[in-house]
């Protein structure tokens, strides 16, 4: 491991953690052991900190190949927001810009530089001839693949990084890889007998939600009620072509909603102002198709909606995870309809690797149907299980009812035999209902004996008890007919009595209602909570529009939603609160103190006090360790500490002797003497190579001034 510092201290003075996520640890650990690494871990996860921690520990350049220029600008911001020297080199950069980027490389004044593939295999002789590297970061893997989802011809060719840097080690992430995607990233990459990481792909924080058959016009209002219950919020659309995102951006905006469409189709210019004004929450819905990647790191999506069924569940997990990336909680609603299914089905057809993207599609529809707790379906796709119902999804909080439809699905084949065949799924149920339309009567299909066989239900239903057929396998479609449908021999079963079904009944599939959601943001803190969050956040707004960046990148959402909880009022508080990294209270740090102290005063509302110290020390007496006091309080490990500072300042507690030892006293003694007997943490943790964590320092000056008297 280079340098003195370790990676428990950099995550929190350079991002602001207490504690690394699950996996995260052992990953950094293995970079830094020059080991090849795969990283599968879902979007919001924490896979960027698994190679920008490494990067600041090692002595050279870390190269990261992205896919997209915007990608790259977001996690660029965000790390300069951190106070990391990191930049991009792309195709959007002229030639003085880029030749002044190569000058801070040779004078390594950067430490990560963001490359798309082309420009990383244009650059790569001159880079291997003159810049040192330590470390090759390949994002969305995924794309070297032709397995995986979104496959990108140019990544194949970054299996030469191998041939020009044999010895720097690789490190390959994505959120999204089914098992033979991650083998054959493996294979492609020439990875060294890698260290593989997968993390859970639960994102709990998600709401999961699936709507059948709901016409255009409902679910356009369905979608604007959604939205106006959400008005502070940000969401996506994803729609199935370039015009729908324009027709659902125009119609939302009939309605009075900030709604922007983006797809391939717009300039490179209009795209790049309709997402600068989606990241800096200017327009608070944006309408994308989903062939198009949006390429943002935007950490307070609220909702991601699909207006059509994906054609496969990477697809869709990718999308729904650009939702929720703060942590907090974040809904995902997707309608279909046999359209749907039958227009991806017609794309498949003239796709290449047919019969795998029938079979993803499928398991996509699966997904869809599933009267079963959707997120065990979701994790199960991803080789993940998951034991108990999770109670965020639409099955799980108003469970499905079925009942015997045998009768109903013979009514259907019967209509469907007798018309041999030669019908589409709309005229079947125009002949079930006993329709007059032209085609019926002239075909004599009003003569056959189960002609109005079905006009006790309405259309809607006949159309989600067909989806269910068709997913059921009792019909097929035959998209070489003209998209009739053909009976299926499981289906000729059911006809002639051998075997029965079970259907779920309409008034099931439609018991989800848009409505307020439960957020954390409203429900789950007080009143007074809410409004200081408000206030904060027109704070950082300012910050923002003064630096011009997105809001998220100044803080995200969580970090506002703790200061409002916490109301911290002093700037060593604020090292107690996630994502407070050093630069950023440095910089930050005295404006949002100014500003919750002055709040307090305007509200009338005392700094919080309370009876924190006495619970943490009724729980050490008790003999609970620090950990579990801070799991039982659900606050960090580091207020513990501090908690253990004041108490042992008033006399409350008698030696410190079990957390800090003379060692430490002496050398924290010694650094606040040469710095003219500071009580300040930041320049004696500096002062001492960062070696002593904060809550040490803390105690050890606890001791000092109590031995002074």
């Amino acid at each position: 491991m280079q340098g003195t510092n370790n990676p428990q201290n950099i995550l929190k003075k350079h991002f602001g953690f207490d504690q690394f996520r699950p996996l995260q640890e052992d990953i950094i650990t293995g970079v830094l052991n020059q080991k090849d690494t795969l990283v599968l871990m879902p979007t919001g996860g924490g896979k960027s900190i698994c190679f920008q921690l490494p990067a600041l520990l090692l002595p050279h350049i870390t190269l990261v190949i992205s896919p997209l220029i915007a990608l790259m600008k977001d996690q660029v911001e965000a790390l300069k927001a951190n106070g990391i020297a990191a930049d991009f080199l792309n195709s959007s950069m002229d030639e003085g810009e880029q030749n002044n980027l190569i000058d801070k490389l040779k004078r390594g004044e950067i430490k990560l530089l963001y490359l798309s593939p082309e420009k990383l295999l244009t650059l790569a002789s001159y880079l291997e001839a003159n810049i040192k590297i330590s470390l090759i970061a390949i994002d969305e893997a995924h794309c070297i693949s032709q397995w995986g989802h979104d496959f990108r011809p140019e990544y194949t060719k970054l299996a030469k990084l191998r041939d020009l840097w044999p010895n720097i080690p690789v490190i390959a992430l994505t959120a999204t890889a089914d098992k033979i995607t991650r083998k054959d990233i493996v294979k492609q990459l020439n990875l060294q007998n890698p260290n593989i990481f997968v993390a859970s792909f639960d994102r709990p924080n998600l709401s999961l939600s699936v709507k059948f058959a709901v016409k255009k016009k409902q679910k356009l209002q369905e979608i604007s009620d959604f939205i106006d219950t959400r008005k502070n919020e940000s969401g996506i659309i994803y729609c199935l072509s370039r015009k729908s995102t324009e027709e659902m951006a125009s119609e939302l905006s009939e309605f009075g909603i900030s709604a922007e469409c983006y797809h391939a189709g717009l300039s490179s210019e209009q795209r790049n102002k309709v997402q600068d004004n989606f990241i800096n929450d200017r327009t608070k819905v944006i309408c994308a198709t989903i062939a198009f990647g949006m390429g943002i790191d935007k950490s307070n999506v609220r909702f991601v909606i699909h207006n059509s069924l994906p054609k496969n569940m990477e697809g869709y997990y990718q999308e729904i995870g650009r939702a929720g990336r703060d942590g907090l909680p974040s809904d995902t609603i997707l309608y279909y309809s046999l359209g749907d299914i039958m227009l991806l089905r017609s794309f498949i057809e003239d796709s290449g690797q047919k019969e795998l993207n029938f079979e993803k599609l499928n398991r996509m529809q699966q997904y869809a149907e599933t009267p079963i707790c959707r997120r065990k379906i979701l994790l199960a796709y991803f080789g993940e299980t998951l034991e108990m119902p999770c109670n965020n999804c639409d099955v799980c909080k108003q469970p499905r009812s079925t009942f015997d439809g045998t009768l109903l699905a013979q009514k259907a084949l019967s209509a469907l035999v007798r018309t041999e065949e030669k019908v589409g799924n709309n005229l079947l149920i125009d002949i079930l209902r006993g329709s007059h339309r032209k085609e019926i009567i002239e075909n004599n299909y009003d003569k056959i004996k189960t002609y109005g066989a079905g006009k006790d239900l309405p259309y809607s239903d006949w159309q989600k008890y067909l989806l269910q057929m068709l997913n059921l396998g009792l019909v097929e479609i035959a998209y070489d007919d003209n998209h009739t449908l053909k009976v299926s021999d499981f289906g000729k079963e059911v006809l002639f009595g051998k075997k029965s079904i079970d259907l779920v009944k309409t008034d099931e599939l439609q018991k989800f209602e848009p409505k307020k959601k439960r957020n954390l943001l409203e429900d789950d803190v007080k009143d007074l909570d809410k409004e200081l969050f408000d206030y904060l956040r027109s704070v950082r707004r300012q910050f923002s529009e003064k630096e011009n960046v997105p809001a998220y990148v100044i803080f995200s959402d969580a970090t506002l939603q703790e200061l409002s909880e916490k109301k911290p009022i002093q700037i060593s508080d604020l090292l107690h609160i996630n994502g407070m990294g050093e630069f950023k209270i440095k910089k930050y740090g005295n404006t949002f103190v100014k500003e919750i102290k002055q709040w307090l005063r305007n509200n009338d509302v005392k700094a919080p006090k309370g009876n924190t110290y006495k619970e943490t020390f009724e729980l050490l007496k008790e003999g609970y360790s620090i950990e579990e006091i801070a799991e039982a309080r659900k606050i960090h490990t580091t207020t513990i500490y501090s908690h253990i500072a004041q108490l042992y300042s008033k006399n409350e507690i008698d030696s410190l002797d079990p957390y800090i030892n003379s060692v430490e006293i002496e050398l924290v003694r010694k650094a606040a003497s040469e710095l003219g007997d500071t009580k300040q943490l930041t320049p004696i943790f500096n002062h001492l190579n960062q070696e002593i964590p904060f809550h040490i320092i803390r105690l050890c000056l606890a001791y000092i001034e109590k031995e002074l008297g």
